[in-house]
């Protein structure tokens, strides 16, 4: 959310504690090693990859917003750049104008902040997001080659895919579950 991250920040410690704040990024940084292992473990033919990422503007300077972001501690950004250094090809996935209109969505309610939830309209954004996301990913990727795809949760860009594009969650195979109910055994 770039200029609205350290607001959002505020916003968490302030409800939840720093605590929580710092659980809260190791988790995140625990989901983007896990992600990164995984990957590895295909033996991906890089110079057949292409790398799409949820928020990249197809606008001609997706490298820069990605070595940006990764210089600013992006996990998931740094991820990007050791795939390109592998020989991985960066896409811009989506459509800037939207992004543009659902940021201002998403700026409009923080300074609400009482606005009621799923009021603000982002789910229409969200939608028509995904259907870009899914066009851009058919018209780019290529028989033979492999896309990798990283994308938020409320996203379904997946169910708007067409049939010949093979999907394989990588997320679903990460060992936090398993972590988790180690955990509860204790």
């Amino acid at each position: 959310m770039g200029s609205l991250a350290e607001s959002l920040k505020k916003e968490y410690i302030k409800k939840y504690g720093i605590h929580k704040w710092e659980q809260h990024l190791k988790k995140i940084n625990d989901l983007w090693t896990g992600i990164e292992e995984r990957l590895n473990q295909r033996n991906l033919r890089y110079n057949q990859v292409k790398v799409y990422q949820d928020g990249l503007p197809v606008c001609g300077k997706e490298l820069e917003i990605v070595q940006a972001i990764a210089n600013s501690g992006g996990k998931n950004h740094q991820l990007l750049l050791k795939l390109i250094h592998e020989g991985a090809t960066l896409m811009g996935t989506e459509d800037p104008s939207l992004l543009i209109k659902e940021y201002q969505l998403i700026k409009n309610a923080a300074a609400r902040k009482g606005a009621e939830k799923g009021t603000d309209g982002r789910s229409d954004y969200l939608v028509e997001r995904d259907v870009f996301i899914a066009n851009r990913i058919d018209t780019t990727l290529k028989d033979g080659e492999t896309g990798i795809l990283f994308l938020g949760m409320l996203h379904k860009a997946d169910e708007k895919l067409p049939s010949d594009v093979v999907i394989d969650y990588l997320i679903y195979h990460l060992p936090f579950k398993e972590a988790v109910s180690k955990k509860k055994n204790l």
